[in-house]
Formats: C-alpha cells, sequence, structure tokens
C-alpha cells in the first residue's frame, strides 16, 4: 500500500468515477484502474462495487475512506513540519440546512486561516441531502435540526446510515419578518397574528415529507404559502410581501442587512441544533475548528 494509491482513492470518491478522477490526475484511466485494484487485491477488500452506472463505495470501502483521509491529511502535517512549509491546503466540506450562523462560522474561519492554500465547500441544501451527503463522505459533517416532531423520524434514519448526532444548541422558535413588517415592534408574537401573511418554506425536493422541513410547525396549515430555495430569495420575499418564516431566532446583521428582524414566537416547540458525522469517520483538521468557532459564535448570539 502507498500514500499515492490512498490518494488515487480520495480522488475517485471525490470525482465519483475512475475517468473523471484520472483525468483530476494527469494519469490515463486504465493505470488508475489498474492502481485501485492492485491496492483491493493486496488488502483482500472490494473497496468499490462497479456497475453499468458506476461506481459507489462498498461498505468496507466506506471504512477505508475513513482511514485514509487520515493518513493522506497526518502525511501532509507531517511534510510541512519538517520541510518548514506554512501549513497546507486545507480541504472540508459542510452541509447545512439553511442557517446565517453556519455560513458566519464558515467566514470567520476562512478568515483566520494560516495557509496559501485551501479548497474547501459549504452546501446549504435540503435535509435529506445533507443526510446523504454525509453518509457518502461528501462532506465530514451536517447541520440539521430535531424537534419533538420530526426527532424519531430523522433519527431512525441517522441510525440507518451510521450517523450520530451531536446538539449544539436549542433554540425557542421565532418568527423573520421585515423590519417594516405590521407585527415587527412586538415582543412576541401568537401563531393567530400570522395567519393573513404569506409563510415562506424552504422547498425539499423529492422528499418533502412535513418530518423534512426546516420549519417546525411545518403540519400546520396555512392559507398562503411559498417554498423557495435560498435564503436570499426568502429574505427577498420577507421584504417584498410582508411574509415571514419560523426559525431559531439567530440572526446575524452583517449577513443579513438590518430590513430583517427576529420576534420570539409563542409556542411549546423547541428547536435542537447539531451536527452529523459519519461514525466510522474521524473528523479533519478543519471541521474540528469549524465545529468549536459554531460553538463560540452560538454563545455570542446567547445561547
Amino acid at each position: 500500500m502507498t500514500l499515492q494509491q490512498l490518494k488515487y482513492i480520495i480522488m475517485v470518491v471525490k470525482c465519483g468515477s475512475i475517468t473523471e478522477a484520472a483525468k483530476q490526475l494527469y494519469i490515463s484511466q486504465p493505470s488508475l484502474s489498474s492502481a485501485v485494484k492492485e491496492l483491493e487485491t493486496e488488502l483482500g477488500i472490494e473497496i468499490f462495487i462497479r456497475t453499468a452506472k458506476g461506481i459507489t463505495l462498498s461498505s468496507d470501502g466506506t471504512e477505508f475512506l475513513s482511514y485514509a483521509r487520515q493518513v493522506v491529511e497526518q502525511a501532509d502535517l507531517l511534510e510541512q513540519r519538517y520541510s518548514g512549509k506554512k501549513t497546507g491546503k486545507q480541504l472540508c466540506s459542510v452541509s447545512t440546512q439553511h442557517y446565517a450562523f453556519a455560513v458566519n462560522a464558515f467566514s470567520n474561519l476562512i478568515a483566520s486561516l494560516d495557509t496559501e492554500e485551501y479548497e474547501l465547500t459549504l452546501r446549504e441544501t435540503r435535509t435529506y441531502e445533507i443526510i446523504e451527503d454525509v453518509k457518502d463522505f461528501h462532506s465530514e459533517i451536517g447541520i440539521l435540526y430535531l424537534s419533538d416532531f420530526n426527532e424519531k423520524v430523522i433519527n431512525k434514519l441517522l441510525k440507518e446510515n451510521h450517523l450520530i448526532f451531536t446538539p449544539l444548541f436549542t433554540a425557542n422558535p421565532h418568527v423573520f419578518i421585515c423590519s417594516e413588517h405590521p407585527l415587527a415592534k412586538r415582543k412576541q408574537i401568537l401563531l393567530d397574528d400570522l395567519d393573513d401573511y404569506p409563510c415562506l418554506s424552504f422547498e425539499q425536493g423529492e422528499f418533502n415529507s412535513f418530518y423534512f422541513s426546516e420549519e417546525i410547525l411545518s403540519t400546520m396549515p396555512h392559507k398562503k404559502i411559498i417554498h423557495v430555495s435560498d435564503r436570499a430569495t426568502l429574505f427577498n420575499l420577507l421584504i417584498g410581501l410582508n411574509g415571514y418564516t419560523i426559525c431559531t431566532g439567530v440572526l446575524n446583521s452583517d449577513l443579513n442587512g438590518e430590513n430583517i428582524v427576529s420576534v420570539p414566537l409563542v409556542t411549546d416547540e423547541r428547536i435542537n441544533v447539531g451536527w452529523i458525522m459519519n461514525d466510522k469517520a474521524q473528523l479533519g483538521t478543519f471541521a474540528v475548528s469549524y465545529i468549536e468557532e459554531l460553538k463560540r459564535l452560538i454563545k455570542e448570539y446567547g445561547y
């Protein structure tokens, strides 16, 4: 087994195909296929399941990938330590529900990096896709929430996919509305107060079960509801239509501006926000630092 073979496996997983990985590595496809096959033969396991539709990681391959990433990262650190180089290229991918604090923490951490190179991904996406990303090692960690309503379903799905949920903070639900909204000066808002205003919700695509909704009280009937795919659109509609959305209440004016305010919602529901990881993985240095920055930022917000 060589370090180069480990890097080959990591690139194949990243690209999703041997052909594309070979292009990225500037080697021939047969050479890469042969290197992967030789490693599988040496270890006595099947790392990839090959079908007419492409390749996917086997269960052995999933575990092997976790170790391979650790070895490659440690080898890079060792080289940097004794070659006098600065910290090398940082690699990490995070998938999250549409939380401004997740973006803020990501931005803060990048600004503090002492490195000339990094390749990072922050993916604001749907709940089911977050789980899939972490399960398939496309992301090291995912950020989502649990509530009394969705907890059993989400926890079952996490367990089936060998994922671990670690709480970050528990929030009382708030309503995000425009600063000029008729309810903006209220100290708290009742559900009945919202009845005549458009409810904005992040669409969940094919997996649009109430259990995957990013907003609590998802089964509550609405006279007016608009599904959106990104935070920018949601905030524009909050302002343009006097709409509202139900959320954690963690609002960052640096990212969201002064046009959006957060008002407590009267309800017994609670939002338990946390992060997930694959139980076969060990987090890299950036992912660990990112979680610490999330904790620091959330504490700064008063949680």
